[in-house]
């Protein structure tokens, strides 16, 4: 079948950044300069010329850059997000006639015969044919463009063929240069291919790029031992967790919980009266998902906490986790919502041969999916017009992929500043997909990347592209769900090599408190190798933990210390940079991250062994790090506040466990 317009000769291919053919947005955010490449392409000699088409959703009209070629048909454009939400942009290509000609114009000049050459063997080379065919350009050019602009393309033209026909027997090189420019604003489209589709881009703010998360249940904010804590109680500790160089506070569900199977201390299934239940059996008879448990305080006091956060500087973050307790309102109001067994009870969430009889899984095959959909939107909806526009969302990837990409979209139309972290411990494109569909950022595998090689190939998958266009990592050395076998037997040690690693290697990092900063690392059921428990003994899911944050042994000097070198180093808070260098030692890991100017450059350098010393030369890539071959330079611990005098690429490197890393400022 022939075209409709068989005269577009230029080829479009490889449009990036893009994510499944346009079908997700990348990701980037508010005054990233974007930058788009293409491979552009003709048939036989003749050059080809470019533009992108961008603009954000809300404006109808596109603003245009010109495409500049970088090497073998791949060329390049860029062009800066100023607002948030969704931007769309396209490549529009031509045969530029007139560069081509110009082109051809100076080979041609360039190879007449020399008069003061009269031996020289070199053909006519029909300069006087060639300038009338670009006055021809030209003059077709004039009749594109408007105003004084037209009337200068006409002259140029006129003098062409003026010079043209003058049949002089040598001619000097026209001076071309504002004529160029000129033409360039007049392109001829008339056969220009278009790329098929606009392709999205989604523009988060910038604490979706970088954030340092604090986990605390309320319950055990309390400063009285064995007392229920309260929405107050966590607002009293906000100084603290600031001072500590936090961004984001995160509470597990605050809702009411359900009496109906509650589980007891260490996940048992009988419950005493004082039995407090886990927070994420969500609902009782005094509400569910948009009510607030009755001993952590009212939605006043959840209103003067999110307040008291934000005069901190941090946010407030919430947990959204899509189940029920059996007494939650909506198992009355809504049985169609979940899934009934033969024998007409409702299926209670169950990953055999674990069993949990005190919450309710929803169904999203119901036949009133629409209503539960509008239903959990509203969810959202309740607590952004409270003013929360951070949400780390429970096991998303246990509910419907679709339904995430609508409602975090409906979220966005009027919170495009809402951030959404998926705690999706489950299968990579399952992960990958949830970012695909909306979510900020991402709970990852690094809990279980404990080798050098796990670590190195892990990160550069997940910081660089197709991955990095939508896919944002935040690093948890611990969470209440997840208590790894490093943690348990690996020591002080090992909680600030891990606490390190989470906060250097990614831009966004998070840790559950104040269990990491106490060292608490008892397992429920101590079982060395592949078997090991990653459940806590006492764990806070199920009663309340008395925390002595005044304990000596206490990390939160380290953390406040990581954190702060995070705010002072802008190389720390993007992922792009990070590049990893050899060593001859598997139990030392070396890397960097840089900013684009180099003008901030850190390298830091971890010992893995949690147990010993170990020692190895550095082989670092010079140029990855602004600098020369075998230039001096010196570096400042930014641990220690030790500097050591370096040359070139080899030096050498030895860290004991209790000195576990060298975070290195190179300075210039």
């Amino acid at each position: 079948m022939k075209p409709t317009e068989g005269r577009r000769r230029v080829v479009i291919e490889e449009v990036q950044p893009q994510i499944e053919a346009g079908r997700y947005p990348a990701k980037r955010v508010l005054g990233d300069t974007v930058e788009i490449s293409a491979a552009i392409f003709s048939d036989g000699h003749d050059h080809v010329a470019a533009r992108l088409h961008y603009h954000h959703k809300s404006q109808k009209k596109a603003s245009v850059v010109p495409f500049t070629a970088v090497n073998n048909d791949v060329w390049s454009a860029k062009f800066t997000v100023d607002k948030l939400g969704t931007w769309l942009f396209t490549v529009e290509a031509w045969v530029d006639h007139f560069d081509t000609w110009v082109h051809d114009l100076g080979k041609r000049l360039a190879a007449q015969p020399d008069p003061k050459e009269p031996t020289q063997q070199v053909g006519p080379q029909d300069i006087p044919l060639a300038l009338r065919i670009g006055a021809n350009h030209v003059d077709a050019a004039a009749a594109r463009a408007l105003g004084a602009d037209a009337t200068k393309l006409k002259l140029f033209a006129r003098e062409l063929r003026s010079l043209a026909e003058k049949n002089l027997p040598y001619y000097e090189a026209p001076k071309l240069a504002e004529l160029i420019d000129l033409m360039a604003k007049y392109p001829d489209l008339s056969f220009s291919t278009m790329y098929p589709v606009e392709l999205p881009i989604w523009v988060d703010r910038e604490r979706a790029r970088f954030s340092s998360w604090y986990e605390l249940f309320p319950r055990s904010a309390s400063e009285t031992p064995g007392k229920h804590g309260t929405l107050k109680d966590v607002e009293a500790r906000l100084p603290e967790i600031a001072a500590m160089g936090f961004d984001i506070v995160y509470m597990p569900p605050i809702h009411p919980i359900g009496l109906a199977y509650r589980k007891g201390p260490n996940n048992s299934t009988t419950a005493g009266p004082e039995d407090e239940g886990s927070p994420w059996a969500i609902g009782a008879s005094d509400g569910g998902h948009t009510a607030i448990h009755k001993k952590l305080g009212t939605m006043a006091d959840f209103d003067s906490l999110v307040a008291a956060a934000k005069g901190h500087g941090m946010e407030l973050a919430l947990d959204i986790a899509f189940q029920c307790s059996p007494d939650h309102p909506w198992v009355k109001e809504h049985p169609e919502w979940f899934l009934h067994r033969p024998d007409g009870t409702i299926q209670y969430a169950e990953n055999p041969p674990k069993k949990y009889q005190d919450i309710y899984p929803l169904n999203f095959e119901s036949a009133d999916w629409r209503g539960l959909w509008t239903a959990l939107y509203g969810v959202f909806k309740f607590w952004t017009d409270r003013g929360v526009q951070v949400f780390r969302v429970d096991n998303p990837h246990t509910k419907a992929l679709p339904f995430w990409e609508w409602c975090i979209a409906e979220v966005h139309k009027s919170v495009p500043e809402a951030i959404f972290l998926a705690e999706a411990f489950t299968r990579p494109h399952v992960m990958y997909s949830l970012a695909k569909g909306g979510f900020t950022q991402s709970y990852t595998y690094f809990t279980w990347r404990n080798t050098k090689t796990d670590l190195e190939e892990y990160c550069e998958e997940i910081t660089k592209p197709p991955v990095s266009d939508f896919f944002r990592p935040n690093f948890w050395p611990n969470t209440p769900d997840i208590l790894h076998e490093q943690l348990q037997t690996g020591g002080k040690a090992m909680f600030q090599q891990r606490v390190i690693l989470a906060a250097t290697l990614s831009a966004n990092y998070g840790i559950y408190g104040p269990s990491y900063e106490l060292l608490d690392g008892a397992p429920a059921k101590p079982s060395p190798g592949k078997t090991a428990s990653e459940e806590y003994l006492d764990s806070e899911k199920y009663q309340i933990r008395d925390w002595d944050r005044t304990s000596p042994d206490s990390i939160a000097p380290l953390i406040t210390l990581l954190n702060a070198i995070r705010r002072e180093n802008p190389a720390m808070q993007r992922n792009e940079s990070l590049h990893f260098h050899p060593n001859g030692n598997a139990e030392m890991l070396v890397y960097s991250k840089t900013t684009p100017d180099f003008a901030n450059t850190i390298l830091v350098i971890v010992n893995l062994d949690a147990r010993n010393e170990q020692i190895t030369m550095t082989n670092l890539d010079l140029e990855k790090l602004g600098l020369t071959a075998d230039e001096a330079f010196e570096v400042e611990d930014l641990l220690t506040g030790a500097r050591y005098a370096w040359r070139g690429s080899s030096n050498y490197v030895a860290l004991r466990p209790e000195v576990t890393a060298h975070v290195l400022r190179v300075m210039r």
